[in-house]
């Protein structure tokens, strides 16, 4: 058969093919949409996430499947998010670690955080709570710090290597010229009995991730890494009011999509997530478990992630961290 008579057929399969994928996205969703989060369930990412993804899926009319997919500081789950099927119904909740510090960190991650996916929007900004067993008997940061400069190669725990909260513990160190151990898990529901135990007594952390420990009475809240007092933790001084004003540190996490998901999917997801944080109930429950909800145009995303992988580009450097694998 010649190529003169194969084009028309050829042509119309083509047609066929672009229409029936306008139509899905057009459509978009018609069914459940996974998204997975990659780290464990109850973490600060899962509580998070759950929160917002609850509001999208009632007002998108279709179920949102949560996935936990924990390991390696978050890079197992995100990796296996860069390698779905990139038609919107596989998405990722993924952080600051796994998509931005990792990929300074790591050698190899299987994926590059800057060119593998279609960034929908950050949803969620974590300022860093510092926390301490109550067995140390810490009452303030000031004592925390004496406390570690006498005491060098105290423990503090994190969601695993790369995690804000390991990075948080670096720059502490930096700033507050201390000498501390790093301690990650693989499941962050593990380092609230250690933590209440003194075993690993030290935490830069999310709220959420040290809310149980904190409540119980096991850990007490010694400062805030941020500019104002969270609303959560209304008595709970910030560095600044605690005498440590150059640690201002947190995390994020954000939506994303596999890359070359259609672009008519990313943007709908986009305006789904910015109405969803802007509920007044989603924007209060965020605030109860210490979150600060933001969101910006999905076309804005990708330069967010080139400046973070930046900034944590320095900070790596500057600590010294020697990459993984």
């Amino acid at each position: 058969m010649t190529l003169k008579r194969l084009l028309p057929g050829a042509l119309i399969a083509l047609a066929t093919i672009a229409g029936a994928h306008g139509a899905d996205a057009q459509g978009y969703p018609s069914r459940p949409i996974t998204v997975i989060i990659p780290f464990a369930g109850g973490s600060a990412s899962d509580v998070v996430s759950r929160i917002m993804l609850e509001r999208m899926s009632r007002s998108m009319g279709q179920p949102i499947i949560i996935d936990n997919r924990p390991g390696a500081g978050g890079n197992t789950g995100t990796l296996q998010a860069a390698r779905a099927t990139p038609d919107g119904y596989t998405l990722v909740g993924s952080g600051s670690g796994p998509i931005a510090a990792n990929k300074v960190l790591y050698r190899d991650l299987g994926y590059d955080p800057e060119k593998d996916f279609e960034p929908i929007s950050p949803f969620a900004h974590f300022h860093i709570v510092v926390v301490a067993s109550t067995k140390m008997g810490i009452n303030t940061l000031p004592e925390l710090i004496a406390h570690a400069k006498k005491n060098p190669g105290l423990n503090y725990g994190s969601v695993g290597i790369g995690s804000s909260q390991h990075l948080s513990g670096i720059y502490f160190e930096q700033v507050a010229g201390v000498q501390l151990t790093h301690v990650p898990y693989r499941n962050i529901a593990q380092y609230g009995p250690d933590l209440i135990a003194g075993q690993v007594p030290l935490g830069f952390q999310w709220l959420p991730n040290v809310n149980a420990p904190l409540q119980s009475g096991g850990a007490k809240a010694l400062a805030v890494g941020a500019k104002t007092r969270l609303a959560a933790l209304p008595d709970v001084p910030t560095v600044i009011e605690a005498g440590l004003p150059e640690y201002i540190a947190s995390g994020w996490f954000m939506l994303l999509a596999p890359k070359n998901t259609p672009k008519d999917i990313v943007n709908k997801l986009n305006n789904e997530l910015k109405a969803a944080i802007e509920d007044p109930a989603v924007r209060a429950r965020f605030v109860e478990v210490g979150a600060e909800p933001a969101a910006i145009p999905a076309d804005e995303a990708g330069k967010f992630i080139s400046v973070e992988v930046a900034k944590w580009r320095e900070v790596i450097t500057k600590a010294g961290v020697p990459q993984i694998q």
